[in-house]
């Protein structure tokens, strides 16, 4: 089964999307829990703090933009999904084989005297 982009970015959103519905549910029930607990765990959960993203981070930033007022671009989403699926190949495929075998090509170990 291939799953597309736009399929997993939609996907990744409608969850986000019932997250941020309990998060709601929460902040109405008890006043400022969005503010004082949610986004600060979610801001550590997210690595805001990295410059470059990583694959597991994505789920938690885009929860994080749920949380402001601004509405979640499908379409950024999508691209981030393809920038980091483009970067990274994974071990146990061909392309991760040849990323593998590459990298250990530079190594040297001779000792030198």
């Amino acid at each position: 089964m291939d799953i597309s982009s736009e399929f997993l970015s939609d996907l990744l959103i409608g969850v986000a999307r019932a997250q941020n519905a309990l998060i709601d549910a929460i902040d109405r029930a008890n006043p400022g829990f969005r503010n004082t607990h949610a986004v600060p765990i979610l801001n550590v959960a997210a690595n805001m703090r990295a410059g470059d993203p990583r694959t597991i981070d994505l789920p938690s930033r885009i929860l994080l933009r749920l949380q402001g007022r601004v509405a979640i671009d499908p379409v950024a989403v999508k691209a981030d999904i393809e920038r980091l699926s483009a970067a990274t190949p994974v071990a146990g495929t061909p392309a991760g084989a040849k990323a593998a075998a590459a990298a250990l090509d530079d190594l040297n170990f001779n000792v030198k005297l």
